[in-house]
């Protein structure tokens, strides 16, 4: 049971909260009850409360809060709390997850995926995610946040799932449902920041955060004990009540006090004794632009201290440089894409602790060559690299078609996890600008920030078509058109998606827990081969990566499963694949 939020059973509810620096703290209800001091915990049974009860904390006589381990926040963050009860009667309640290496990521945000911008309305999408051939839908942060929309990394009670998209039992009828298709569901978690609004955690636990900061607020103070169970229990919550398959832990470089035991192992630790205890399959995932092998084990089964993967960033830029020749900012680490693009495929990383260019000089990275290619999360978009430019541009809108074919075939055919951002099967061209619905000087913080943050585009483009990140069009264009789908040319890139990932079924996922090590890859003459060992078996890739013919390197080829035989003259951006022997 966690030691935060309320705890209901059949007799009432009891009301906790951590607040080491409050003389008195009152609950709210319909009426006024003083709750008992014990060391730096308050406390309050309350005989007739029950689930649908709304509540706040007053703080001596001067300030009332919600909880910050609130279930649910019927009336947004400044609102009262409501208490919840977590029991639901799922239909798949025997659904004990999926093995990693089945993964296909598709990474949602609630508000825009759909019209709607609902869990419910998620529900009627899941049969084309299934068709599709994804198996697993990851949905951006959920945490509550203030007003009307956001990316969800502004949020700031983690506990509590965004009024906006629906309430608790939506949330988990999604689950549900999506589990009764196959799919697992991921959620991005937010660990290393609280957002700027309704967070009142400084006022009642100084001690929570650091003198230190990250680039979107205060650094958290793991070294405190309360603040590590605070971590824990909300990774717990999500998992157990709702019954998500795993989680992404966002940006876990800007967790600048980790504590002892790092929080990092003792979440993991935790969440592999849930899986113990259950039997599920539940896999955690990193983002972390340090590049730590040290914290990855795909194999460790279940969690013990080790996460499956990282989202691999370096796939990415060597990728988005080599199809977009751009050069600003962390692509100038990619200048040499072709290269970068081998290097992940052999040993992960493309940055394994050399000095880079992008960070004045500093070493990037660790050793990653021993790790399984289950150990990184491969992409080409996501919602940080279509987001964090100045007009949200997706891959359709600034790559030829030609190249991101070719990059979207080697995606979902090499072995590692793939991912891809919502639409992005059809080759959707929502741009996804960074929005959110922030009001007065915090508004015009972020508005302001934004146009330091790209003070280059604004300064050519005069800021009248770089998106406003506080209105509400920018939001608006990010919603998916599903009718596109059956346009074309989304309709070719819809069946080309299908196709792909019904190979990658058939024939690449049965290889892929045999993969001892990366790709034996290089590049000649413009054209990418690659080779995974597979206990007697090679998975082999082919591809011209440029726009001219390219004659075929000697090579012996197997068994054909993407393309024919590939012919003496490879044509421009073409990809081939095949199941050889040893």
């Amino acid at each position: 049971m966690s030691r935060f939020g309320p705890f209901i059973d059949d007799t009432g509810v009891t009301f906790r909260l951590w607040a080491p620096a409050a003389h008195e703290v009152t609950l709210v209800l319909d009426r006024a009850l003083p709750m008992q001091k014990r060391g730096e915990w308050f406390e309050a049974r309350v005989g007739d409360a029950a689930a649908g009860t709304r509540y706040r904390f007053n703080i001596d006589g001067e300030l009332d809060i919600p909880d910050p381990a609130s279930h649910f926040q019927p009336d947004d963050v400044q609102g009262p709390s409501e208490v919840i009860n977590q029991s639901f009667a799922w239909q798949c309640a025997g659904w004990k997850g999926r093995p990693w290496e089945e993964a296909v990521f598709s990474e949602v945000h609630v508000g825009t995926f759909t019209r709607e911008g609902s869990f419910r309305a998620i529900i009627d999408r899941l049969d084309h995610l299934a068709d599709t051939g994804i198996t697993a839908l990851e949905l951006m942060p959920l945490s509550d946040f203030p007003g009307r929309w956001n990316w969800g990394y502004d949020g700031v009670l983690p506990y509590a799932p965004d009024s906006v998209y629906g309430r608790p039992e939506d949330l988990k009828a999604l689950i549900d449902a999506a589990h009764q298709r196959g799919l697992m569901v991921f959620l991005d978690v937010v660990y290393n920041h609280f957002g700027p609004e309704g967070n009142y955690l400084p006022r009642i636990a100084p001690q929570f955060f650091t003198d230190a900061h990250t680039p979107w607020g205060g650094a958290i103070n793991y070294e405190n004990e309360n603040v590590r169970a605070f971590a824990i229990d909300n990774a717990l919550h999500w998992l157990d009540h709702y019954r998500f398959d795993g989680l992404r832990l966002d940006a876990v470089h800007a967790i600048v006090t980790p504590g002892e035991p790092e929080i990092l192992q003792a979440l993991s630790q935790a969440v592999g004794d849930l899986a113990k205890r259950t039997g599920r399959h539940i896999h955690l995932v990193l983002e972390n632009d340090d590049n730590r092998a040290v914290l990855l084990d795909p194999r460790e089964e279940p969690p013990a201290g080790h996460y499956r993967a990282q989202w691999n960033d370096d796939y990415h830029h060597a990728w988005h440089v080599l199809m977009t020749g751009e050069d600003a900012g962390y692509y100038r680490d990619y200048q040499d894409a072709p290269a970068r693009i081998v290097r992940s495929l052999r040993e992960g990383f493309a940055w394994q602790g050399e000095p880079s260019a992008n960070r004045k000089g500093k070493a990037r990275g660790e050793p990653s060559g021993h790790l399984p290619p289950t150990a990184f999360v491969d992409f080409i978009q996501n919602h940080d690299q279509i987001g964090n430019r100045p007009k949200g541009e997706r891959l359709t809108v600034l790559a030829k078609p030609e190249p991101l074919a070719a990059a979207l075939t080697v995606l979902l055919l090499q072995p590692s996890p793939p991912l891809l951002f919502m639409g992005e099967e059809w080759g959707a061209t929502e741009p996804f600008s960074f929005f959110c619905d922030f009001k007065g000087k915090l508004a015009d913080a972020v508005r302001n920030g934004r146009k330091k943050e790209f003070a280059e585009a604004y300064a050519k483009h005069g800021g009248t078509d770089i998106p406003d990140p506080l209105a509400q069009a920018t939001r608006d264009l990010a919603v998916l058109d599903w009718a596109a789908i059956d346009m074309s040319p989304h309709r070719e890139r819809f069946a080309l998606t299908r196709a792909l990932l019904a190979v990658r079924r058939e024939h690449i996922v049965p290889l892929v827990r045999q993969m001892r090590g990366g790709a034996d890859a290089r590049i000649d003459n413009d054209v990418l081969v690659a080779e995974w060992r597979a206990g007697g078996k090679r998975l082999q890739i082919v591809a011209n990566l440029s726009g001219s013919p390219r004659p075929r390197p000697t090579l012996s080829w197997g068994m054909p499963i993407w393309g024919e035989v590939p012919p003496q003259e490879l044509r421009r951006w073409t990809v081939y694949a095949a199941i050889g022997g040893e």
